[in-house]
């Protein structure tokens, strides 16, 4: 636990969003991955997202394996931090009855009808997944990425 009163450092970048669908039959995990390499996004957010699935597969808490739940399931959050650098998404779902589950979004989360999501970008940032000496896990480190070089917009003589 932290005795620290100072308040956390915190780091600005300006965000671009991107907005996709995913189809029936998809891996909600496995297309979230993919986006972030196809885009090499090295600090992104889920900034919305709504959707079905058939099979929810998730990590709960302090459980070492998947549990996997099969039938129509509802997204009612889907939240976390994207990164080519290792990426940390927890995932609730509500059943037909209202009953709501949630955990650590594994692969073998499987779209029923659609998934729309909504990803948000932080080009100016950097996440990285690095040791914490106190939880041991592997933990959100954010760094500022550093400035790339800019063509100058007027014609060369």
């Amino acid at each position: 636990m932290s005795t620290s009163s100072a308040a956390p450092t915190a780091h600005a970048s300006i965000m671009r969003t991107y907005a996709l669908r995913l189809r029936p039959g998809d891996d909600l995990r496995q297309q979230l991955q993919a986006f972030t390499e196809q885009h090499q996004i090295r600090a992104g957010a889920l900034v919305t997202s709504v959707g079905s699935l058939t099979t929810t597969t998730l990590r709960l808490a302090n459980q070492p394996g998947p549990t996997v739940y099969r039938g129509h399931f509802e997204i009612v959050s889907l939240v976390g931090t994207l990164s080519t650098n290792g990426s940390h998404l927890h995932l609730s779902v509500a059943d037909s009855t209202g009953r709501t589950l949630g955990g650590h979004l594994l692969d073998g989360c499987i779209v029923y009808t659609t998934v729309e999501l909504v990803i948000g970008v932080l080009d100016e940032l950097d996440f990285r997944r690095e040791t914490d000496p106190v939880s041991t896990y592997k933990e959100l480190s954010i760094y500022p990425r550093p400035a790339t070089p800019t063509r100058s917009s007027k014609p060369k003589k």
